[in-house]
């Protein structure tokens, strides 16, 4: 692995592992917070099987945790090691003539998310793992003593909600990681060789996820707003 990661092609084709691997997450992620908006039930139910299930809980959470960190990391490496390759200063190269906006502020867009993720965990990951194991209520349930007392689950999410400012956030933030997926997506195809006679279907099915996911995010923090 560490062979791998000395190369320049092996960092961003770790990269673009990595990046993949997290917009799968993505997606099974926003499959199941579109729940809230049809069916709290379904959502409740949803949330408690990927919140208690062991193979979530102690195999796929410990490798997204490890997957995040690392994507963010490599990240800046590559940032900081295209800087520092670069021979001829933007003032007789133009960068904005030989590359995308999007391309040329991967670094801010992913400063901006990974600010998100900060906030996300501490809304989100944090208390349910202060609920779950340092209180040792592995219910899911609003009122532990209380077995008809529902899952906690919908509560907890339409409540961080409320607040204007928070939604105004997660909006902002999905905004820029729809941003960060135009290109990503691209670059991680590109970066795992996947260039191909598929690459157009590839490339319109990456813009499609990169506008539709985080607009759906986007969807799901309003109608909770303004549902409240």
């Amino acid at each position: 692995m560490s062979g791998i990661l000395n190369s320049s092609i092996g960092r961003k084709f770790a990269m673009a592992l990595s990046a993949l691997f997290l917009m799968f997450f993505l997606l099974q992620h926003f499959a199941i917070n579109i729940l809230s908006v049809f069916s709290a039930e379904a959502f409740n139910e949803a949330s408690h099987f990927m919140g208690t299930f062991w193979a979530v809980q102690y195999l796929l959470q410990p490798i997204l945790i490890f997957g995040v960190i690392f994507h963010f990391v490599m990240g800046f490496v590559l940032e900081i090691r295209n800087r520092n390759a670069r021979q001829i200063s933007y003032a007789k190269n133009n960068g904005a003539s030989n590359s995308s906006w999007m391309s040329r502020n991967m670094i801010w867009s992913g400063l901006v998310i990974l600010a998100f993720l900060g906030l996300h965990f501490y809304d989100f990951w944090a208390p349910e793992i202060n609920i779950k194991y340092f209180k040792g209520d592995m219910s899911g349930l609003l009122d532990p003593d209380n077995v008809d007392s529902g899952f906690r689950y919908y509560e907890e999410l339409t409540h961080k909600f409320v607040d204007v400012w928070r939604v105004a956030l997660y909006c902002l933030s999905f905004i820029f990681l729809a941003l960060h997926l135009l290109h990503g997506f691209s670059s991680a195809f590109q970066s795992t060789g996947m260039n191909n006679k598929y690459s157009k279907g590839l490339q319109t099915f990456g813009k499609a996820y990169a506008i539709l996911i985080p607009l759906g995010f986007i969807f799901i923090a309003l109608f909770h707003h303004f549902n409240h």
